[in-house]
C-alpha cells in the first residue's frame, strides 16, 4: 500500500514538475523584449547559427569522387543514386549523376563515414523549401560549380536552376 501511494505522489510530482516548465516557456512568449525571430536573426538574409556538429544538406565534392557506391550501399533508406559510365582509354568510372532524394533522406551521416575520398560531407544549410516534391531531388552533377563543390550553400534556387542544365558541371577525376 506504502509503493502505490508513493507511485501516486511521484506522478503528481513529476507531472506538476512538466507544467512548471511548459509554463515557464509559455510566459516568456508575452515578453515586451522578445522580440521575433526574424529580428534577432535577420533571416534569411544572415544564416541561422547551428552548431559545430550539425547535420544539414551534404556537400559533395564531385572532382574526387571515385564513383565507388560506398556512400549508396551505407544510406539505409536508399536515397542516394550514383550515375557512372566506364572511362574509355583509363581505369575506374566517371560520375554522370549523383543525385540525392531528401524527401527520403534521414540525415543520419552514415554516407560520409564509408568514403575513401571523403567526397561527401555533411553541410550546414537547414532549409531547401520548395513547392514540389522534385524539388527535394537534388542531382549534384548538375548544379553550379560552387554549389556541387560545397563553396557554397545549397538553396531552392540553385536547384531549379539545376534542372534546366542538360550537361553535368565536371565529369569526374578520371577522365
Amino acid at each position: 500500500m506504502r509503493d502505490w501511494f508513493y507511485n501516486i505522489g511521484n506522478a503528481v510530482f513529476t507531472v506538476t514538475k512538466g507544467m512548471y516548465v511548459t509554463m515557464r516557456y509559455w510566459l516568456v512568449t508575452y515578453r515586451a523584449d522578445r522580440g521575433t525571430f526574424t529580428e534577432i536573426f535577420e533571416y534569411p538574409e544572415k544564416p541561422v547559427p547551428v552548431a559545430a556538429r550539425y547535420r544539414g544538406f551534404h556537400r559533395y565534392d564531385l572532382t574526387t569522387c571515385i564513383a565507388c557506391d560506398q556512400c549508396a550501399k551505407a544510406c539505409p533508406v536508399d536515397c542516394i543514386y550514383i550515375g557512372k559510365e566506364r572511362v574509355e582509354n583509363g581505369k575506374g568510372f566517371r560520375v554522370t549523376n549523383f543525385t540525392i532524394d531528401y524527401t527520403k533522406c534521414l540525415f543520419c551521416a552514415l554516407c560520409v563515414e564509408p568514403c575513401p575520398v571523403d567526397c561527401i560531407f555533411m553541410g550546414a544549410t537547414h532549409d531547401l523549401s520548395c513547392y514540389s516534391r522534385d524539388g527535394c531531388i537534388v542531382d549534384f552533377s548538375k548544379l553550379p560549380v560552387d554549389v556541387a563543390w560545397g563553396r557554397a550553400t545549397i538553396n531552392p534556387t540553385a536547384v531549379a536552376e539545376s534542372k534546366a542544365i542538360t550537361r553535368p558541371v565536371h565529369v569526374g577525376p578520371n577522365q
